[in-house]
């Protein structure tokens, strides 16, 4: 476990805002603070360097320290019910999903010298518990299939449980009953839990799987309480539909808009058919907000420029870097560099085992952070992981500490002998850093900040440049683009396998982000049948099949992706087009000359997830292709929406490649894509004056131009 780290409760903040951190130190011991803009992120000392400087504020220094758990696993809680006396009956409609596992609460009823339990014993089949008292029936549930069950306490002291299975398999071959005597229950208050008990001071027995109307009735039928599970989709409230009102607060995100019982297939949109969708499926893994104290906060001096930050917490045991983006009071510069913080968001806490064993010894030469979450899972999952049942993991919260969206980080072992394994923070500072070399002014603003503003927030600039992976977008995002362009923005896109997701933020808790891995679109996981539609009622899956290609907006999309290996991009005639010699100042463009042939990703600067170009997926007719970084390995394939059949319709130069592409639009701006995700590694070799960063200067210079295009 990480002896000392945190999180911040935003990415990005203003002159005059706050920004509040949570700190966790191991053994609560003390650690030292102090504040650094970074230049450069990347720890390689053959790369650029890294390099920061020290920003002084009034509460640097030391600090106590205090250990925080990371408590995962999500449920309901409902802190006070009243409950008759004279029996009860427990209710509700399961689908587990690790009925293996044993134990596991559905309902839990709470009070002083009270316990009431309906759930999963340990041996799979339905249980209930009263007092000490259990019944459990010998038939174990199978994993994915629909069930009702019920315990039921008696006036004359027995303690029953059944399950029923909705959709057999056989004949009775997955029902069963069974009870056993128990002491009589009083009635009183209660506290109810659903999907976990109470443990101490903590929570466990979590349930894996599904939970649909979960009920209390009377011993003659009179109902307690039923939290329709349906009702208020767009809140993190389980509505109670009994007399009195008992709603619960929902804890640690679990998945909701999830098909129920009755899902009849007809409607895949919930919000069609709600009533369809009245179940919640529930992790023993999800992870909300860690909800750590503040630890200390920081308002942001009014002197501090635009740029990429951190709090820099340290003492004898650990140290970590909590990573955060200033923005201008007020836009100072035309140019804005639009920081990718909802990708950064999904890919955060990807665990991927034995990560911090293969970069160890590295990280510990370059004085590098050394933590990963394969180390740490107690900080939850990545978009990109499966939770435990084997479900895909769809909504990441920034409230928790992200050990791999850090400064001074190596994100992978680059197969280059000089390879930085750069990614987020740490290969979007090279975009920063290339243009301060270009002596190029600029303000940066992050998605979050583009999501809660929409276009307002770009529209002073002239423009707005794309990082290294900006594959996340919610539709307010993608809007403000087009947009943008719509008034003559000129976009500078520097990265690959952009515009390709919908993301979200997830009802009632602002601070994470919902993916729904819809028909289509590479990836670990897909959504279940019916459940493409976020919780906020949202199609989600691919920007292409909700009608907003990348093409369209930029030019090129995702059409190949493999090895973290780069390679070269060689120009075309088409940079011997006059619309484009603005690019060309103090380069040589002799067509099929090569340039990006270096780089620390991969060693070059087509590689690792391409765009292309296509007119028939939205490519502007008249965009130019004016170098092509072609891509012929093995390891590389196809992205499997482009296939109907088991042949690539088109050659492979023309999708394993990175399409350089250009074009003006109507209003007088202009798009210039790279198509390529290790582009921004080869901006620093030669102190930032090679031909490709060379390119980028002239690029940006023009764009900054007001003189319209044409």
């Amino acid at each position: 476990m990480h002896k000392l780290t945190g999180y911040g409760d935003r990415w990005s903040a203003k002159p005059g805002e706050r920004i509040r951190f949570h700190i966790s130190s191991g053994d609560d011991a003390p650690y030292s603070l102090r504040f650094v803009r970074i230049s450069c992120a990347d720890p390689n000392p053959k790369g650029p360097g890294y390099r920061e400087t020290q920003m002084p504020t009034p509460i640097d220094g030391t600090h106590a320290g205090a250990f925080h758990p990371s408590r995962q696993g999500s449920r309901v809680c409902i802190p006070h019910l009243g409950v008759p006396s004279g029996g009860l009956a427990l209710s509700a409609i399961i689908w587990p999903t690790t009925p293996e596992k044993g134990r596991q609460v559905v309902l839990a009823l709470d009070a002083p010298g009270v316990t009431l339990r309906l759930g999963i014993g340990p041996s799979g089949g339905a249980m209930a518990e009263a007092n000490g008292a259990r019944s459990e029936v010998g038939i174990k549930l199978i994993s994915r299939r629909w069930y009702r069950i019920e315990a039921k306490l008696s006036p004359n002291g027995m303690l029953s449980i059944s399950q029923v299975a909705l959709t057999p398999a056989g004949p009775d071959a997955e029902s069963g009953a069974a009870e056993a005597p128990c002491p009589g229950f009083d009635g009183g208050a209660v506290a109810v839990s659903i999907a976990a008990a109470p443990q101490g001071d903590a929570f466990g027995d979590f349930f894996n799987g599904k939970i649909e109307a979960p009920a209390i009735a009377a011993a003659d039928g009179t109902l307690v309480a039923r939290w329709d599970f349906s009702r208020d989709m767009a809140s993190q409230r389980a509505f109670d539909v009994g007399p009195q009102g008992a709603h619960g607060t929902i804890v640690n995100l679990p998945s909701r808009a999830m098909t129920g019982s009755n899902w009849t297939g007809e409607f895949h949109d919930w919000r069609l058919a709600p009533d369809q969708y009245g179940a919640i499926h529930f992790h023993d893994d999800d992870l909300g907000s860690c909800g750590w104290p503040e630890a200390f906060a920081l308002d942001i001096p009014a002197d501090w420029p635009s740029g990429l930050y951190a709090a820099h917490v340290k003492n004898g045991a650990a140290e970590d870097m909590i990573p955060f983006y200033v923005r201008p009071a007020k836009p100072k510069s035309d140019v804005a560099v639009l920081i990718p913080t909802f990708t950064y968001q999904v890919y955060s806490c990807y665990v991927r085992p034995g990560r911090g064993a293969e970069i160890a010894e590295r990280a510990k030469a370059w004085n590098a952070l050394p933590e990963t979450p394969d180390m740490n899972p107690q900080f939850g999952l990545s978009i990109y992981n499966y939770h435990s049942d084997r479900s895909g993991v769809s909504i990441t919260s920034m409230l928790r500490p992200q050990l791999d969206t850090r400064p001074r980080q190596i994100s992978l072992m680059d197969p280059v002998p000089d390879g930085s394994g750069t990614g987020r923070v740490c290969c979007d500072s090279y975009i920063l850093d290339w243009l301060d070399h270009a002596g190029v002014d600029f303000d940066v603003l992050t998605d979050h900040d583009l999501h809660a503003e929409g276009a307002d927030a770009i529209s002073p600039y002239r423009v707005v440049i794309c990082c290294q992976h900006p594959e996340y977008h919610s539709l307010r995002m993608m809007e403000a683009l087009e947009a943008f362009l719509g008034r003559g923005g000129r976009l500078m896109y520097l990265g690959g396998n952009g515009f390709y997701w919908r993301a979200e933020p997830v009802p009632g808790a602002p601070d994470a982000l919902e993916v729904r891995r819809a028909e289509g679109g590479i990836r670990v996981w897909e959504a279940a049948p019916g459940e493409y539609h976020h919780a906020d009622g949202g199609l989600g899956g691919l920007w292409r099949r909700v009608g907003k290609p990348a093409h369209r907006l930029v030019g090129n999309g995702f059409s190949a992706q493999g090895r973290h290996l780069g390679f070269p991009y060689r120009w075309t005639e088409a940079i011997r087009d006059p619309r484009v010699a603005f690019m060309t100042e103090g380069i040589d463009t002799a067509p099929g000359g090569v340039f990006g042939d270096s780089g620390f990703m991969g060693g070059g600067a087509a590689g690792f997830e391409l765009d292309s170009a296509d007119v028939m997926r939205g490519t502007p007719p008249h965009a130019l292709v004016v170098a092509k970084g072609v891509v012929i390995h093995e390891d590389y394939g196809w992205v499997n929406e482009d296939m109907l059949t088991h042949r690539h319709p088109k050659p492979r130069e023309d999708w394993s490649c990175a399409d350089l592409t250009f074009f003006e639009t109507p209003a007088g701006g202009a798009v210039f894509s790279v198509g390529s995700m290790t582009w921004a590694g080869s901006l620093p070799p030669e102190n930032y004056t090679n031909t490709l960063a060379r390119l980028c200067t002239n690029v940006v210079r023009r764009f900054a131009d007001p003189t319209p295009f044409t």
